[in-house]
């Protein structure tokens, strides 16, 4: 039988071979890492996660991204299973050590005796054969020119940025204290899955100071820094307003010190742990496109970190997606080259785990395509049906941009079951219509 390729071991065609593979169907997995470095990535290894080390929420009852994760366990998903294995205390939030997940997914892969690698950087668009294009953000230069070649239109293009990780045994923890917001957790690692750093209102206010007044990266002329929403550097949101972030990502809520638990902090910075070892953490929602010696001034700044290590420093990087309504079918095909299937954030998705989970439906298409049938998406109930209808058709082509999921792309409820409900009543209807729905779905293959 003919193999399927797949460009890309990031998550998204990591998963796509995984799914190919229980079909029966042999996949030759194209890699350029190492040999062709980007930005971002640090190793060889597939499915290397570079800007978090979180998948999340995992409440499959009342979070469209813990329903995103109940629907690639339920389809045997390999992501989701080395996630689970390396997971970390993270509150409710699926976090995993970064390196020991990679390892198991390549480890994975490489055992399987349907996969062939063929290290490399692929630099056309086949023109016959049953293709997955997997590659990320970080397309390399020369695929990108053949994609553009293909599609006779430009691939839009945003900024993504990397938060800053710090070693553990350089934060003050007589200043600092372990604690996850409301105490969220069944376990008591959970309960302080969190490292926070409070600050008063003069030390924000210098901080906040310093940031704006920081060096930052500069755009290559030609560039426009369009930023998804959900991934915006630290910088930028304070420059739209200087309370910003004590709205967002350093909201004081939800925690006590207990250094001063008569004292309300003003603003509070978490660090998450990044490693099973607990030696790494990364500065939550700080990705940033400061310069290298400001940023160790800058976060330095932060109570508990005045004599802070940091093991690697943010950074920004150009990411590039397709414009999927006006290029692709439901079937994620070119509908200039159906031949191609693309998968991953290169189709417009924001997130590892929606990465993650467009690999699996890819992969499960490819399959059927090469066993002779046809599968079409999930119904667009489910979490990953939304998504794929969201990229497919459901957006507005001129305006589209990157999205996570989230329950505003799920069809309402039918009145009688929704009725005039708030969401405690209407997220666990919408869960559990699409793990009915999903379930269904599987059982018809």
């Amino acid at each position: 039988m003919d193999p399927v390729h797949i460009v890309g071991a990031g998550l998204a065609g990591s998963e796509a071979a995984w799914q190919i593979t229980r079909a029966g169907i042999p996949v030759v997995l194209h890699e350029m890492r190492p040999q062709v470095e980007t930005f971002a990535h640090k190793s060889g290894d597939c499915a290397e996660m570079v800007c978090s080390n979180s998948f999340r929420s995992d409440d499959d009852v009342m979070n469209a991204v813990g329903q995103l994760h109940w629907e690639m366990r339920a389809a045997d998903g390999l992501i989701m299973a080395m996630a689970t294995r390396h997971r970390l205390p993270a509150g409710g939030a699926l976090a995993v050590d970064r390196e020991a997940f990679a390892a198991s997914v390549t480890e994975a892969l490489r055992a399987e005796p349907l996969i062939t690698f063929a290290p490399g950087e692929v630099t056309d668009l086949p023109s016959e054969g049953n293709w997955i294009v997997a590659t990320g953000p970080l397309t390399s230069d020369a695929l990108a020119s053949a994609i553009r070649g293909v599609t006779g239109t430009e691939a839009l293009a945003f900024f993504d940025a990397i938060a800053p990780i710090v070693h553990a045994d350089t934060i003050d923890m007589s200043v600092a204290w372990e604690q996850s917001r409301y105490d969220k957790g069944e376990t008591l690692a959970e309960q302080k899955a969190y490292i926070n750093c409070p600050m008063t209102k003069p030390d924000y206010e210098a901080f906040i100071d310093a940031l704006l007044a920081a060096e930052k990266t500069e755009f290559h002329e030609g560039e426009t820094a369009g930023y998804f929403d959900g991934c915006l550097p630290i910088e930028v949101m304070a420059e739209r307003g200087r309370e910003t972030l004590r709205f967002g990502p350093m909201k004081p809520v939800g925690l006590t010190n207990p250094h001063k638990p008569d004292e309300k902090a003003y603003a509070v910075v978490q660090l998450r742990r990044d490693n099973a070892l607990g030696t790494l953490y990364n500065i939550v929602g700080f990705q940033t496109k400061m310069k290298y010696g400001a940023q160790t001034q800058v976060f330095r700044m932060i109570p508990g970190l005045h004599e802070a290590s940091f093991a690697r420093l943010g950074g920004i990087h150009r990411n590039s997606f397709l414009n999927s309504p006006t290029l692709l079918d439901d079937r994620m095909r070119l509908r200039l080259r159906p031949n191609l299937r693309f998968a991953g954030q290169v189709t417009g998705v924001e997130g590892y785990v929606e990465s993650a989970a467009m690999g699996l439906l890819a992969g499960r298409m490819a399959a059927a395509q090469a066993l002779g049938r046809d599968l079409p998406p999930p119904p667009v109930t489910t979490a990953m049906g939304a998504l794929i209808h969201h990229i497919t058709g459901g957006a507005e082509a001129k305006t589209f941009q990157p999205m996570n999921v989230n329950f505003g792309l799920f069809p309402p409820l039918p009145e009688a079951r929704s009725g005039r409900r708030g969401r405690k009543d209407r997220y666990p209807a919408y869960t559990q219509r699409a793990k009915d729905d999903f379930a269904a779905w599987l059982a018809a293959q």
